[in-house]
């Protein structure tokens, strides 16, 4: 990233959420999850799946967080009466974990018994290192129990090879990322080009143990060796996708599609969408100087 682009992120706090606002819609489908589901419509005309998620995290009243349970469980009715191919992603923080473990747990379950009623698969995503060990916890428990669990690893952290080897074969499904989070250097990788090694080695991990794994990431360098690795591998359709953010790169989008690979989209919605939006900003300057200009009154 340029020095000018460190500059016009620096300034993202500054700028009106009405012009954050202005530019968010390519990041976030809506306020609801009819503004979501007319997402995931749209995406299926181009031939790509959909997961939905609502957005926010780190709730700290229970009261917060039963409601999102509520409304994830309405999300997964809304996906199953529109009778379109989504998963459900959801965030511990955003259940209760930072209020106590049991609390987090009876929540996911709910949402779990809630999707499989309705065939419905649920994700559960990674938050910082903090969760990483209840998470994978949760989604071995949810993964026995109802068989429609999934959870994401990050290919950043130091010990994501290991975590691969403890993961259930019989249907899993993990999504594999580059991570977001600032972690200490002691536990995670730091380099680019060191995360992309560890990226590729965990996917031919994955590969090895018969795991169906979600692609998910925006590097194309990562896109080319993974197309390669398919090929040589020999593999259908049925044991990978690939899967990107609504409105990041949709020329790889529509390139991936064009190939004839699999592709999921990550559909968020809801009113927390301006953290969302400001920290999809900072990891595009290129869109964070369209909104300084507005920000400035520029064309």
């Amino acid at each position: 990233m340029s020095l000018f682009d460190r500059m016009v992120v620096s300034m993202l706090p500054i700028v009106p959420r009405g012009i954050v606002g202005a530019v968010a819609s390519r990041y976030v489908a809506g306020n609801t999850v009819n503004d979501a589901v007319a997402s995931a419509r749209l995406l299926a005309e181009e031939g790509a799946v959909s997961t939905m998620d609502i957005l926010g995290e780190e709730v700290r009243d229970a009261g917060l967080a039963e409601s999102y349970t509520s409304q994830y469980m309405a999300l997964a009715d809304a996906i199953s009466a529109a009778g379109i191919s989504s998963t459900v992603s959801i965030k511990p923080t955003m259940l209760g974990l930072d209020i106590n473990d049991q609390l987090c747990e009876r929540n996911i379950d709910r949402i779990f018994a809630h999707a499989a009623a309705r065939e419905l698969r649920v994700a559960i995503d990674m938050e910082d290192h903090s969760t990483t060990d209840f998470t994978l916890q949760m989604h071995r428990r949810m993964h026995e129990q109802y068989g429609n669990a999934g959870t994401v690893l990050q290919a950043y952290m130091r010990r994501t090879l290991n975590d691969i080897a403890g993961l259930p074969v019989d249907e899993c499904q993990i999504r594999l990322c580059k991570g977001i989070y600032v972690e200490p250097e002691e536990i995670a990788y730091k380099g680019h080009g060191e995360i992309r090694d560890n990226f590729l080695a965990a996917l031919e991990a994955l590969f090895e143990r018969g795991i169906f794994v979600g692609i998910a990431t925006h590097d194309e360098y990562l896109v080319e060796r993974a197309m390669e690795i398919i090929s040589r591998r020999g593999l259908e359709s049925t044991h990978y996708e690939f899967q990107m953010l609504l409105g990041v790169l949709p020329q790889l989008r529509a390139r991936i599609i064009g190939e004839g690979h699999p592709l999921r989209v990550y559909i968020p919605y809801g009113p927390d969408w301006y953290a969302y939006s400001v920290r999809r900003l900072r990891e595009n300057p290129s869109v964070a100087r369209h909104v300084m200009k507005a920000l400035l009154g520029l064309r």
